[in-house]
């Protein structure tokens, strides 16, 4: 088996699938397997946007694995880029149908209408996560009353709507806690800890939650202190995703109001990357994580007025 074929092959294992495969990671292995092909033929992505009668921006996103390989565009990019050999193009008509499937992440009517969501299938299948989010706790951290009060409170949806996302959020936060869990590392604002959403009961739940994930031995947490002002290092929110296999890159993955984006590229990530060691670097080591969640729940239970 070769060292493509491999990686697509763990692709489907790492998100606990067995037979089940995550479609968007089978994208990305293509895109990737694309990307070297082009470059070994000295193809320019503009000349690789016109065999396919699309643009070099169409081409970006293919090698980035997120759209839909059409079979035709695949056939026409392997003429050009010289593949001959019959066996090989039918592999590449295999992963063609394989990343057009359906995965875990396809949204049924229980949640919404939506595509299935390729940051979705890849969060679950990295094997270390990193996230920091200014002024709220990740979302993979939230508990679900934690979760109802940060939601009403920043989209005022339907009640229907917002149940909707506390369940497809339960079902992402599933990562975490299942039989061969990724990597996760968090960098939490102590503002954020201090801020008590929803009131002293959701406010204490949350603590709770928090400290126990803390303690699991794939959950590493870092607490920046008031003082260092977190979102003069970052102001975004963003997750970085780190899968096993080589031909996978990072990825980084923000919000902000025009939508979510994926960055691959090594300069983009490069920003990403200092950021997260600064904010790190900035935080309370690991170790002192525990101590301050016991402090500011038993200061808290005490009624503290500056708290």
């Amino acid at each position: 088996m070769s060292k493509d074929s491999t990686a697509v092959a763990v692709a489907g294992a790492w998100a606990g699938q067995d037979s089940e495969e995550d479609p968007a990671l089978i994208r990305r292995v293509l895109g990737v397997r694309l990307r070297r092909l082009r470059e070994a033929s000295g193809i320019s992505g503009d000349a690789a946007g016109r065999v396919i009668r699309a643009s070099h921006s169409k081409i970006s996103r293919l090698e980035a694995g997120r759209v839909i390989f059409r079979a035709a565009d695949v056939d026409d990019l392997l003429t050009a880029y010289g593949v001959c050999d019959a066996d090989v193009r039918d592999e590449y008509r295999q992963l063609v149908e394989r990343a057009n499937g359906t995965g875990r992440w396809q949204a049924g009517p229980d949640l919404t209408a939506a595509r299935p969501d390729t940051y979705l299938a890849l969060e679950e299948a990295a094997a270390l996560i990193r996230c920091y989010a200014p002024s709220l706790l990740p979302d993979l951290m939230w508990t679900p009353s934690y979760a109802h009060t940060v939601f009403s409170i920043a989209d005022r949806q339907p009640a229907a709507d917002i149940q909707r996302r506390i369940e497809l959020l339960a079902r992402r936060q599933r990562l975490l806690t299942r039989a061969d869990p990724p990597r996760a590392w968090f960098v939490i604002e102590e503002a954020a800890l201090r801020r008590p959403l929803g009131g002293a009961e959701i406010w204490q739940g949350q603590m709770d939650h928090l400290a126990e994930l803390a303690e699991r031995p794939n959950i590493t947490v870092q607490v920046l202190p008031d003082h260092i002002g977190g979102p003069a290092i970052s102001g975004t929110p963003f997750t970085m995703l780190r899968f096993a296999a080589s031909e996978l890159s990072d990825i980084a993955h923000y919000l902000h109001l025009a939508g979510p984006q994926f960055l691959d590229k090594p300069a983009e990530l490069d920003r990403f990357n200092a950021a997260w060691d600064r904010l790190c670097v900035c935080a309370h080591p690991p170790e002192r994580t525990m101590q301050l969640l016991d402090t500011l729940r038993t200061t808290r239970s005490t009624g503290d007025p500056s708290l």
